[in-house]
C-alpha cells in the first residue's frame, strides 16, 4: 500500500505539472492578455504621454510576459513550489487571499449538493433495479436521462424563469438580498441559504441521473448472480435479500464513482455560480480568466487538478479497503 501511494504521488506531481504547464501555454497564447486592455486603456487616457506600445512593453516587463512561455512557466513553478502564487490581477490583492475569501461559498454549495445527491440518487436506482420494467422504473429512468441531458445553462434558466420570474420566490441572481446589511447575523445566514437553493437544485438535477443509472446497472448485475439466487432460493425475503447481500455488493463500484463527483462538482460549479452569480472559486475564477489573470487562472486549475488527482487516489484506496479480493502493491 505504501509503494503505491507513493506512485500514485509522483505520478500525481507528473500530471499536474504539464497539466499546469498546457494551461499556462493556452492563456498565454491567447489573442488578447489583460496587459494589452489595461495598455490601451492608459494609452487612449488624454493625460498619457505614452503611446500603446510603450505601455505594453512596460506592463509586459512588470508582469513578467517579456519572457518566453517556457522560462516564464517555469517561473511561475518556481515561485508556486514556495507558496507564492503572486497577486491576482484583475482583483488586486494576493490570489491565496482571494481563494479563502470565497472557496467556502462553493465548498458549502457543493457538499450539500453531493450528500443530497447520494440519500437521493442510490436509493432511487436501487428501487428501479428491483422493480425492473415496471412504471416506477422507466419513471426514474427518465428523471435520470433529463438530467443528464439537460446542459446547465438550460436548466438553470428554466428554474430561474419558473421560481424567480413566475412564482417570485427566489431572486434571479446573487448570494444576498438588498436588506441583507440590516439584517442580524442569524437572519444573514438564513438570507444567505435561500439564495444557495436554486444553485444546489441545479447543480443536484444535472449530477444526480448519472449515479442513479450507474446503481440501478450495478444492483441489476448483483440480483442476477448465482448467490443471490441462491439466497432467494433458500427462503430469505426479497428485503433482506436486497439490503443485505445484494445492497452490500452494489457499495463497491460505487464507492470508486462517488470520489469523482466532487471534483466534477467544483467544475460544474464554475457555470451554475456564473450563471446564479454566486461568488464562489467558479464565479470568481471565470472572471479572472477571461479577463486573462494568469495568476489567479492558474491556481485555479492547479487546485482543480490536484482535487481530481486526491480524488482518485482515495478512490483506489478505498477500493481496495471495501473489497478484500483487490490488493494494490
Amino acid at each position: 500500500m505504501r509503494n503505491f501511494i507513493l506512485r500514485r504521488l509522483f505520478l500525481g506531481l507528473f500530471i499536474t505539472f504539464f497539466g499546469a504547464m498546457l494551461v499556462y501555454t493556452v492563456i498565454r497564447s491567447l489573442p488578447s492578455s489583460y496587459v494589452e486592455t489595461v495598455a490601451r486603456q492608459r494609452a487612449t487616457n488624454p493625460l498619457s504621454t505614452k503611446t500603446y506600445q510603450e505601455w505594453l512593453d512596460q506592463l509586459n516587463a512588470v508582469y513578467g510576459l517579456d519572457k518566453g512561455i517556457i522560462p516564464g512557466f517555469m517561473g511561475w513553478v518556481g515561485n508556486a513550489v514556495r507558496g507564492n502564487f503572486g497577486d491576482s490581477w484583475h482583483y488586486g490583492i494576493p490570489v491565496v487571499e482571494k481563494f479563502n475569501q470565497v472557496i467556502w461559498y462553493s465548498f458549502i454549495i457543493n457538499i450539500i449538493t453531493f450528500l443530497v445527491e447520494l440519500f437521493v440518487a442510490i436509493p432511487l436506482g436501487i428501487v428501479a433495479a428491483t422493480k425492473q420494467y415496471s412504471r416506477t422504473d422507466y419513471a426514474i429512468t427518465i428523471f435520470a436521462l433529463m438530467g443528464i441531458s439537460l446542459p446547465t445553462f438550460f436548466l438553470a434558466t428554466i428554474l430561474k424563469y419558473v421560481f424567480s420570474i413566475k412564482l417570485g420566490w427566489f431572486d434571479l441572481y446573487g448570494l444576498t438580498g438588498r436588506f441583507f446589511n440590516s439584517m442580524t447575523p442569524w437572519q444573514q445566514f438564513w438570507d444567505m441559504a435561500y439564495h444557495m437553493v436554486l444553485p444546489i437544485v441545479t447543480l443536484m438535477m444535472l449530477s444526480i441521473g448519472g449515479l442513479m443509472r450507474y446503481t440501478r446497472t450495478n444492483m441489476l448485475e448483483v440480483l442476477n448472480s448465482d448467490y443471490i439466487r441462491t439466497a432467494r432460493a433458500k427462503g430469505l425475503s426479497e428485503k433482506v435479500v436486497v439490503n443485505k447481500h445484494a445492497f452490500r455488493n452494489t457499495l463497491i463500484p460505487l464507492v470508486s464513482y462517488t470520489s469523482y463527483l466532487l471534483p466534477s462538482m467544483f467544475g460544474g460549479a464554475l457555470i451554475t455560480e456564473t450563471l446564479y452569480q454566486i461568488p464562489g472559486i467558479g464565479f470568481v475564477a471565470y472572471q479572472a480568466i477571461v479577463r486573462g489573470d494568469i495568476p489567479f487562472a492558474m491556481f485555479y486549475t492547479t487546485f482543480q487538478i490536484i482535487l481530481t488527482q486526491v480524488s482518485l487516489l482515495l478512490a483506489d484506496i478505498m477500493y481496495a479497503v471495501v473489497d478484500p479480493r483487490v490488493r494494490v502493491n
